[in-house]
């Protein structure tokens, strides 16, 4: 009996090694398969994280590959676009509806957002959302005072019970295949991404020497060294914009501005404002709050890409300041924009 009994575990671990490689390119095959009980809905399925370790380990190569101006000012380029794209699209419209756009750019924007390698639009969107409902309550799956700031850093998007998307908390969007596409294949843009930049290189490398750049080299500049900084940006927001920073509005959970974090995140570090209310597309309140996000949504909105962009009310913007009354917190993100559904033109 012992022997049938090792060879049944042999093999299920076997199958869920598999479904954990699987996940490397079909998220969903996790999210469908893997059950997750309470007593392991924080245990880590390691093999799944391989990826995102081997693009840290890409950075290892700098001495190896050396530098170029072409690869260094691709990296920054990758950098921001890539950051406007998460925190402008899958922050501000995916999970807040700050704005509305056309289905076209929705999508751009969305494969963008995707090249970030931060998973899929809709995986990004609930999560978030489900963070406002419970901002730094029990329930809070990445808050530092509740969980550590490693865990709210990174740990919590390892964990089984955060692999697959809160689809209740989606909403209308779920309704475009081609935003479920990069939800399950949410590896395909950051693999594309990779080879494209290894490409060019490469053909740099033979037909434009006088660029000094190599495959390897764009390949460690261009993608891993741009992916992890981008990484650890946005990771900051969770695990340090409600630790640290200053409180203009009384909300009710810990979230803080931080002047260093809105730099580096484009926006994002005004996040007591953000907490106070998220339903704008501004999370720099004042003309002094350095939000480069809100001046590329102006941008887009001059040039007819984006709408109805959601501004700050003023009674809101005063609101919980100097004795006055405090804002209702906007939690719900589920209702559509004002105007136009999302998606539409």
């Amino acid at each position: 009996m012992t022997a049938p009994t090792a060879t049944g575990a042999t093999r299920g671990a076997a199958r869920r090694l598999g479904r954990q490689l699987l996940a490397w390119v079909d998220s969903s095959s996790a999210a469908k398969t893997d059950d997750v009980v309470a007593a392991d809905a924080r245990g880590i399925d390691w093999p799944r994280l391989v990826p995102f370790f081997a693009i840290h380990a890409g950075c290892l190569a700098l001495p190896f590959v050396g530098a170029s101006a072409v690869a260094v000012w691709t990296c920054v380029a990758l950098y921001a676009l890539r950051m406007f794209a998460v925190t402008a699209f899958y922050h501000r419209y995916f999970a807040h509806r700050a704005f509305a756009t056309s289905r076209a750019a929705q999508f751009a924007f969305a494969v963008l957002g995707a090249a970030s390698a931060q998973r899929g639009p809709l995986w990004w969107a609930s999560h978030h959302r489900h963070h406002h409902v419970h901002s730094d309550q029990p329930a809070d799956v990445h808050s530092a005072l509740r969980h550590g700031w490693l865990w709210s850093h990174m740990g919590w998007f390892m964990a089984r019970e955060n692999f697959a998307p809160r689809h209740a908390l989606i909403g209308g969007f779920a309704r475009f295949p081609e935003l479920r596409f990069l939800d399950r294949w949410d590896s395909l843009v950051p693999l594309a991404l990779a080879g494209g930049l290894y490409a060019f290189g490469a053909w740099a490398e033979g037909h434009a020497p006088q660029l000094g750049t190599t495959g390897a080299q764009m390949l460690a500049w261009g993608f891993c060294v741009s992916t992890v900084a981008l990484y650890h940006a946005t990771f900051c927001i969770n695990s340090m914009a409600h630790r640290y920073g200053s409180r203009r509005y009384a909300t009710r959970d810990a979230s803080r501005n931080n002047l260093w974090l809105a730099l580096v995140t484009f926006g994002e570090g005004w996040h007591n404002n953000h907490h106070h209310y998220p339903a704008a597309a501004r999370q720099g309140f004042y003309w002094w709050e350095v939000d480069f996000s809100w001046y590329g949504l102006k941008l887009l909105q001059a040039l007819g890409i984006v709408w109805d962009l959601k501004p700050v009310p003023a009674a809101v913007r005063h609101a919980g300041r100097d004795g006055a009354p405090a804002a209702t917190p906007t939690i719900d993100a589920a209702a559509p924009p004002e105007g136009r559904p999302e998606g539409t033109r």
